[in-house]
């Protein structure tokens, strides 16, 4: 795979430029069951997997607005300094260097930061430029802004705070395209992310083809008891399997 890249951050930070992601029939299934996360969260108990966080933790900016993707990873790190921020500010320095995520994005993936509370990890600019590469959503670890942006353009994101505070002269891009950890989750590059106004699911790649079959199972399930349940079926003859 040749890549250019921007320069936003040293070569030696970027894991991988390229990883495995499922394939796209994985994909069309969560996306045939409406990327239900309840759906998803079911079947993954039933598989023994962990992988879910509620909304009430990672908060959608734009309801009603799904998606699916394989996640492509940024860690941000508190930028530890003599220095202030202020002087920083002042003198034009950028730590953040997720635009380089979205430079080696391929269409329908998910970013997903590893961020810094109490700052912005993503903000207008970045979601504009995310979406012109193809990226379908952000889940942020940490605080993000200009949601007004984000919304106008149809860019959603799920994080875990609202913050007009930028990252920019406060925050350090250490790593992209390597493992992070969001609300308590491990997420590899890859894996595969699910996201409703109810919750975000990650399911890890080599489990990716189980839990949508499962899922598929349970939506043909559920359609033929809500179809019995209009048709005025006894709770005791609603379908089972």
């Amino acid at each position: 795979m040749t890549v250019r890249l921007t320069g936003k951050i040293a070569a030696e930070r970027i894991a991988a430029l390229d990883f495995p992601r499922p394939d796209q029939d994985i994909i069309d299934a969560f996306k045939t069951i409406g990327c239900d996360t309840s759906m998803v969260s079911d079947v993954m108990d039933k598989l023994g997997l962990v992988g879910a966080v509620g909304a009430s933790d990672l908060v959608p900016t734009i309801h009603g607005q799904p998606i699916v993707g394989p996640a492509i990873t940024v860690k941000h790190e508190p930028l530890r300094g003599d220095d202030n921020p202020n002087q920083r500010a002042a003198a034009g320095f950028n730590g953040m260097a997720e635009m380089e995520a979205h430079n080696l994005a391929q269409p329908g993936d998910v970013v997903v930061i590893q961020g810094v509370a109490g700052l912005s990890n993503m903000g207008g600019v970045s979601s504009t430029i995310a979406q012109r590469q193809g990226i379908v959503g952000a889940i942020v670890d940490g605080g993000i802004r200009d949601l007004n942006l984000s919304r106008e353009i149809g860019f959603p994101k799920w994080a875990t705070e609202i913050s007009p505070i930028t990252g920019k002269w406060r925050i350090q891009t250490t790593e992209i395209n390597g493992p992070v950890n969001v609300c308590g989750l491990r997420i590899n590059p890859g894996d595969l992310i699910v996201a409703d106004d109810t919750g975000v699911c990650v399911v890890p790649i080599e489990h990716a083809r189980a839990v949508a079959d499962g899922c598929l199972k349970m939506f043909n399930l559920e359609a033929r008891r809500l179809e019995a349940i209009a048709a005025g079926a006894h709770i005791a003859d609603l379908p089972k399997a």
